[in-house]
């Protein structure tokens, strides 16, 4: 039912509207009743799967609300990087992003899941991220933080691109590969014999152009909305990291909006996965063969045990490093390990 407004009190509601147009904060008793825009920030192109994810939670979001939401994506790290979204969401001035294990700087449990290989297959990981362990982690990380998880979405495994055939550790030996500034893949890499460079993804495509590095890794869908394809030869499908990116949201905005508008965002964010995890199943293969068609990219099978066996080594210890071995031991036990 509307609310009848005297003139002052329109006057007044129209006062506040103006003010948080500007940034200014709103009651959740009376947010119910003003349309608001929030932003969603992510650091890929507009022609990437996330982005297409994104413009679903948008879609979904403002018909749920009835217009009452509206949602302003920012691609191509307009709004910051990985780091600059996640401290945004934690002081309130970034609404939604995409972001992945930049969130463990702020709460180590979840930092666990950027260990390559500790994941054989997707099964593994949909086992570990949607079930009681995954929603411990985001308990963890919105305790610490004030960064809400609101879901995991599937973005396929991780490979290596390179100049050259990569099938053995060998053929890694001393090489250049960028990876996040995350320490567990650090650490991994440095077990295999790489010598991983950290460097921000907005600096890959030049950063290989110009051979600072000589390697990098990510899934098929990143790979080609960055357009890696365009200076490296080789795809090596190592599938060393079954990989996730989370629809955080700043727990501060959150607890700002009425309880019918959180369940807008919990809806909007559940169809948005759904859509995000169908997207990467259907489109991962083809746009790895578009890849092969029209870049000339070359595929490597590699010995991905080999890989495994010397990545392994550096789980305990990296765990032990930033007090997790309660957790990997657990995940390794649900696991079967």
């Amino acid at each position: 039912m509307k609310k009848a407004f005297t003139l002052l009190s329109a006057v007044a509601a129209a006062l506040t509207f103006a003010i948080s147009g500007c940034g200014g904060d709103k009651d959740a008793s009376s947010a119910a009743n003003e349309p608001i825009t929030l932003k969603l920030g992510h650091i890929q192109s507009e022609q990437d799967l996330w982005q297409l994810g994104s413009l679903k939670f948008k879609e979904e979001l403002e018909k749920l609300s009835n217009g009452n939401i509206k949602v302003e994506i920012y691609p191509n790290s307009t709004l910051g990087a990985d780091r600059d979204l996640a401290e945004g969401m934690k002081m309130g001035t970034v609404d939604f992003a995409l972001i992945a294990g930049v969130l463990g700087n702020f709460d180590k449990s979840i930092s666990i899941l950027e260990l390559p290989y500790l994941f054989r297959n997707h099964d593994e990981y949909v086992k570990i991220v949607d079930g009681p362990i995954g929603a411990e982690i985001a308990g963890n990380v919105l305790k610490t933080s004030g960064i809400r998880i609101l879901n995991f979405w599937d973005r396929g495994p991780r490979h290596v691109t390179a100049n050259k055939a990569i099938v053995s550790p060998k053929d890694i030996t001393g090489l250049k590969i960028r990876v996040p500034e995350i320490p567990a893949m650090v650490d991994t890499w440095k077990a295999m014999g790489a010598t991983p460079t950290p460097m921000a993804w907005s600096e890959v495509y030049t950063g290989l152009q110009q051979h600072t590095i000589d390697a990098q890794e990510n899934p098929i869908p990143f790979i080609y909305g960055g357009r890696i394809q365009e200076v490296q030869s080789h795809i090596s499908l190592t599938a060393h990291k079954y990989e996730y990116v989370t629809l955080s949201m700043s727990d501060r905005k959150f607890n700002k909006l009425s309880k019918e508008q959180q369940d807008w965002v919990i809806q909007a964010a559940k169809v948005a996965t759904e859509y995000e995890n169908s997207l990467v199943i259907n489109e991962t293969d083809k746009l790895l063969n578009e890849m092969i068609e029209k870049n000339g990219l070359i595929v490597d099978q590699p010995d991905i045990e080999a890989f495994a066996e010397l990545a392994v080594k550096a789980h305990q210890p990296y765990a032990k490093s930033v007090g997790l071995e309660d957790l990997l031991n657990r995940i390794n036990k649900e696991l079967g390990r």
